[in-house]
């Protein structure tokens, strides 16, 4: 349905083409899976789908919140959301570094609000009581008539006001409660992360993909398979040979998913002329231990079996 109605929401993904990543990322129940995607939560619902509610899957999401309009279509019930975990792209490179920490989460934008009301609320009580004390009846006769129907407002506006605090209570301890548990389930997801044995890896995102492959594979485990998605070639070319000078990948493979309809009718059977022209570009690969001392002995050696410039000048006289 998206892809015949709204294709740009979800990066312009064919069926096939979702359906060769799955197969390409190994995707089955009791699996540990990363996903980062921007197609609307299509790509998450499928792997959520494909695991059956077994298993664990972290979603990696830029901005403020993930986005998932698709995956509440699938209709999965409860249990299939309880592992399903999320962590913002942003932190990814605290983690890495060892200097992650929750502290550093910006406040919602609501809590902001409340305490700027509360303030305003407090001044315009004061600015009140101020012209209260400053104003001075005209007649005494005046007070007198006017003093029961103020004595009325005063008590309504008190209940009102007592109302309203206890409300605005209320309200920053719920936002208190979300934000906790907020920063509870970001922990929770963090200590996942660092055991860096993720099954699998899936990108499907509008982004480039260089900048958020390469930190993301430093979860997944050896020997585990990952699915980049591209609306185009160019910057999975760029990627595949990034990949290539940092090592510790095999069986790289960037392929095109080709899908073709036919029109079959007694005899006019001939492909369909509104068939979709491309359906986008998929970089796979598997991962394997990167041994950063290997190469670095390997240059040395490489140094060594080289042959001094004394003795190649040695050489060359004698061949004169």
């Amino acid at each position: 349905m998206y892809y015949a109605r709204e294709p740009g929401k979800i990066n312009h993904l064919r069926y096939d083409t979702l359906a060769q990543m799955l197969t390409l990322g190994n995707i089955h129940a009791g699996n540990k899976m990363i996903v980062m995607e921007t197609c609307a939560g299509l790509v998450l619902g499928a792997v959520m789908e494909r695991m059956g509610g077994y298993g664990s899957i972290i979603q990696m999401y830029p901005g403020g919140g993930p986005v998932r309009a698709a995956t509440s279509c699938f209709g999965f019930p409860k249990p299939y959301f309880d592992n399903l975990h999320e962590f913002p792209l942003s932190k990814v490179h605290s983690l890495l570094s060892g200097t992650f920490s929750t502290e550093t989460l910006p406040s919602d934008p609501e809590d902001n609000a409340l305490v700027e009301e509360e303030s305003n609320g407090l001044s315009e009580e004061k600015q009140a009581s101020l012209q209260e004390t400053e104003e001075e009846p005209a007649t005494e006769a005046a007070m007198e008539i006017n003093q029961s129907e103020e004595q009325d407002i005063n008590a309504e506006d008190v209940e009102f006001k007592e109302n309203k605090e206890k409300e605005n209570k209320e309200n920053v301890r719920e936002k208190q409660m979300k934000q906790w548990e907020r920063r509870k389930k970001l922990t929770e997801t963090a200590a996942l992360l660092r055991e860096k044995n993720a099954d699998g890896l899936i990108v499907a995102s509008k982004f480039h993909p260089t900048p958020l492959l390469l930190p993301l594979l430093e979860f997944v485990a050896p020997s585990r398979p990952f699915v980049v998605y591209c609306q185009y070639k160019e910057p999975l070319l760029e990627c595949y040979t990034k990949l290539r000078e940092r090592g510790g990948v095999i069986n790289l493979k960037l392929s095109e998913t080709w899908l073709r309809n036919y029109q079959v009718l007694p005899d006019r059977s001939h492909p369909k002329l509104t068939m979709s022209g491309g359906g986008g570009y998929l970089l796979s690969g598997i991962t394997v231990v990167l041994d950063k001392g290997k190469s670095d002995s390997s240059s040395l050696e490489a140094l060594k079996m080289e042959e001094p410039s004394p003795k190649r000048c040695k050489v060359q006289d004698l061949h004169c």
